[in-house]
């Protein structure tokens, strides 16, 4: 249990995270006073504060900002699911800005939502877990908010465009900020995909549903869990975990 997070003070079955009304304000506000100036880790390119000036525009940042406050409020119905991934991937995220997300996706007239390219290249990134993650979610899209755990891209040094699994302290650094944002999204289920975000919301004291992650050979269990979470109620045993990942 993290002490600063107010989520894991709650001390009851039905945390009061639950309330299911997004609450964008206050979301795209913790974004700004808590994230978008955290900046300065190591071996950690945060979207929102960081540009590499090889591979990113000189408005990279704004822009990514301005793709992720899209993100929330270009949305027509509160969001009934919270779903955390682990966090930004080199193609992904680390340029869209926006959770599983590719800025080629972004781009695409017929994507469900908008935004800019962030990079330098002729033609925007893509990103494979992106383009599975949506061809399974898009018809759901307005039912699921989707975050990082740690929304900052983990790299290997010298390698910028790597992609590393966050250490357990950098991990713990933003458990406040995941905290906040169950709160502000108010979703009546949290998923986990990975173990990463699983443990995450473990040591915030909050019950979730693990699905496999979508790369490396588990697009066809995450379609799967995430088809039988939305087919479910919520969950509201506090602290403890579904397994949708066989």
């Amino acid at each position: 249990m993290n002490p600063d997070c107010v989520i894991c003070k709650e001390n009851s079955s039905q945390p009061a995270a639950y309330h299911g009304v997004m609450d964008a304000d206050a979301l795209i506000t913790l974004f700004r006073e808590r994230l978008y100036n955290d900046g300065g880790h190591p071996l950690l390119f945060n979207p929102y504060f960081d540009r590499d000036a090889d591979e990113d525009r000189e408005d990279a940042v704004p822009i990514r900002r301005a793709n992720l406050e899209a993100y929330v409020r270009e949305r027509t119905q509160p969001p009934r699911i919270l779903l955390l991934a682990e966090a930004p991937g080199p193609w992904g995220c680390r340029f869209s800005g926006v959770p599983i997300t590719s800025e080629a996706q972004l781009v695409d007239p017929d994507f469900p939502i908008s935004g800019r390219q962030s990079s330098r290249r002729d033609q925007p990134h893509a990103e494979y877990s992106a383009s599975i993650y949506w061809r399974i979610l898009a018809p759901y899209h307005e039912q699921i908010f989707t975050w990082n755990a740690v929304p900052c891209h983990p790299y290997r040094k010298n390698e910028p465009l790597s992609i590393r699994t966050p250490r357990i302290s950098e991990l713990r650094h933003f458990l406040p900020l995941v905290g906040e944002v169950v709160r502000a999204v108010g979703a009546e289920d949290l998923v986990a995909v990975g173990r990463k975000a699983e443990r995450a919301f473990h040591e915030l004291g909050l019950a979730c549903t693990y699905v496999r992650h979508p790369s490396q050979g588990g697009a066809t269990l995450f379609a799967s869990g995430i088809r039988r979470v939305l087919d479910s109620q919520p969950d509201s045993t506090h602290g403890t975990t579904r397994q949708y990942d066989e």
